[in-house]
């Protein structure tokens, strides 16, 4: 009885920590005229939510591109990395360390030295400022975590139900299709679900990349801390932590229990 009360505690403490910063930004996103040393606003009003119910708002075009970003690198992360990381999940081939170290590469790199120096050719390429080179540039930070993620999954991957299948005749799609994609889908979701996070909070690589054109969530709400206007400010961090906090939600069954990709294999 004793036990179960203290972790009770010890949960309820943890999650009190964990939401606290939800707790200031939902109650600074109604608060008018709160100063210090007042515990809790004098006045509570809607004016800091008030761009947001306008159509033309920019805090809904921001919404739009950075979903639009983040879908698009998440879609196209797994499908680059699924080959890699099958090769680096199934085989030992000399030379693996040198292909690991590579591939982790990128986070070893600041991102304003990767930006400046795929600026050059994305300008050529008439990618810079638009919605297309931002999310291809979100690749770079990206594709690590997806390829060892998804190699993860496949250092535990049983290639005999593929062989089963082959031999009763099925071709290389249908094997693609039956077997390997639903025994890895776990995985895939988790590799995606780090892609879409990685890709939404991007800040660095969107301003150089984007030149100031292509405005996401982290662009404004970066410029938002300008203003000093912690309503405003908090509002902003609301629109922008809640979609990935939904995405989040909506996948973790993935994360934990029988259909965790930690085991390397779903439900064949």
């Amino acid at each position: 009885m004793t036990k179960s009360i203290l972790r009770y505690t010890v949960i309820a403490l943890v999650a009190l920590v964990l939401f606290l910063p939800f707790i200031a930004f939902a109650i600074n996103a109604f608060a008018f005229r709160w100063f210090y040393p007042q515990f809790i606003p004098s006045e509570f009003s809607l004016r800091a939510w008030e761009p947001i119910l306008r159509a033309n708002s920019d805090i809904w075009e921001s919404l739009v591109s950075s979903s639009v970003i983040a879908f698009f690198v998440a879609a196209v992360s797994v499908v680059i990395g699924l080959p890699a990381a099958r090769a680096m999940g199934l085989h030992d081939f000399r030379g693996r360390r040198l292909v690991e170290f590579l591939i982790l590469a990128p986070t070893m790199m600041p991102p304003v030295v990767i930006a400046l120096g795929l600026s050059i050719n994305f300008i050529r390429l008439q990618l810079a400022g638009t919605v297309l080179g931002v999310a291809i540039v979100h690749l770079v930070p990206v594709m690590p975590y997806v390829v060892l993620t998804l190699a993860g999954v496949f250092a535990n991957y049983n290639t005999d139900y593929e062989d089963q299948a082959r031999s009763l005749g099925a071709n290389p799609l249908k094997v693609l299709w039956f077997i390997t994609l639903p025994a890895i889908f776990p995985g895939i979701v988790v590799a995606a679900l780090f892609a879409f996070l990685i890709s939404w909070s991007q800040y660095l690589l969107t301003l150089l990349i984007g030149q100031g054109k292509v405005v996401t969530m982290p662009f404004l709400l970066f410029s938002a801390t300008t203003g000093a206007n912690n309503a405003n400010i908090a509002v902003l961090s609301l629109m922008f932590i809640g979609p990935a906090i939904l995405i989040l939600l909506l996948t973790s069954r993935y994360l934990s229990g029988e259909q965790s990709a930690i085991g390397g294999l779903g439900r064949v």
